[in-house]
């Protein structure tokens, strides 16, 4: 076979099996954006794919971003009330994960933020306020041995049984904004930015 036609009947062959798989993937995808898939109850932080991403303004150069996961912590909701929404997450600091081992070392040290002594942080909603399928979650954030009101800005983004496990699981997107001058954590500013924008997955198993 020439060159050319081998070359037109693979990429005729990679089509088809991409559009095939993606179709496939696209009837078998097991979360919805339905919020009837959120039957309610008691929910466990899922660690394996719960991120909170932070960046900051590194000297005015760069972005500068490191993720944190959560080790555990419980989601009580309601779907018919979900103004009474109850959220407690424990993150383990020593979770840090960033460019090197080296970078990750030096903030967790006691210059910084002292994993030795703070070994974990914590956020508890204090009060929840949903608008669709949009909320706002007013909480305290334990953080360096400091608790300060942080807001969560959450979205919904979707739920279904996990073919893996058959249990319902749920996720949601969240933003906020905190200061660490406010956790005694203000090194390096204000060449590194005291502003922090979090980006958060939270991933929840509901639990028999």
């Amino acid at each position: 076979m020439k060159p050319v036609r081998l070359l037109t009947a693979a990429a005729l062959l990679l089509t088809a099996v991409t559009g095939a798989f993606a179709q496939e993937a696209e009837r078998e995808m097991p979360g919805t954006e339905d919020v009837a898939g959120i039957t309610g109850g008691s929910y466990t932080v899922d660690p394996d794919h719960t991120q909170i991403v932070w960046t900051v303004d590194h000297m005015g150069i760069t972005p500068l971003a490191g993720m944190f996961g959560a080790s555990a912590g419980t989601l009580v909701l309601d779907p018919t009330k979900p103004d009474e929404a109850k959220l407690d997450i424990t993150i383990p600091m020593s979770g840090l994960r960033v460019t090197s081992e080296g970078f990750a070392a030096h903030l967790a040290s006691p210059e910084i933020l002292d994993t030795a002594k703070f070994p974990t942080a914590s956020f508890k909603s204090t009060r929840v306020t949903v608008e669709g399928t949009d909320a706002t979650i007013e909480g305290e954030l334990t953080l360096h041995g400091v608790t300060k009101p942080v807001t969560l800005d959450v979205s919904f983004f979707g739920a279904g049984i996990n073919p893996m496990t058959k249990a319902e699981n749920i996720g949601f997107t969240a933003t906020a904004e905190i200061r660490r001058s406010d956790f005694g954590l203000g090194f390096g500013t204000p060449v590194i930015s005291d502003e922090v924008a979090l980006d958060i997955v939270g991933a929840f198993i509901k639990q028999p």
